[in-house]
């Protein structure tokens, strides 16, 4: 039985995640976009996010449900502020074939699998804080 019904992939779908607040999910589709939808309204999605090189490949989202991570199948990972309505990101650039991409459960580090014959790796990402607290020492 079909539920619903949601409009606007152009292609085939590789990649669907699910936010920790049970209402938003994230697709990624051949068309070389990933679309937010919210479970409530399937009419039009959240938001479009563009991506570079091609289909997206893997999605997730941080526990704390502050960002979003998705990956290309190549050269490029991308992480969006789900607080500034996907609209901040921050864009990894490297060159190479990825496999996946992953967060630790404490949403401390993101890690990037790099698929290749001779230089096979696994990327690390800590995340950086901002302690202002620290400023008034100054």
């Amino acid at each position: 039985q079909t539920v619903g019904t949601m409009v606007g992939h152009r292609d085939y779908s590789f990649a669907s995640a699910w936010h920790p607040d049970g209402r938003t999910f994230a697709t990624g589709n051949q068309d070389k976009t990933c679309r937010v939808w919210d479970a409530r309204h399937l009419s039009s999605p959240i938001a479009i996010l563009k991506g570079n090189l091609g289909a997206t490949r893997s999605i997730r989202f941080s526990s704390d449900g502050q960002y979003m991570v998705v990956a290309e199948p190549a050269d490029f990972v991308h992480v969006y502020s789900t607080k500034a309505d996907y609209r901040k990101r921050q864009e990894i650039d490297f060159f190479g074939e990825i496999s996946g991409v992953s967060l630790s459960p404490d949403d401390e580090c993101m890690y990037i699998g790099i698929w290749d014959r001779t230089y096979a790796s696994l990327l690390q990402y800590n995340r950086k804080h901002q302690y202002h607290y620290l400023d008034s020492y100054f």
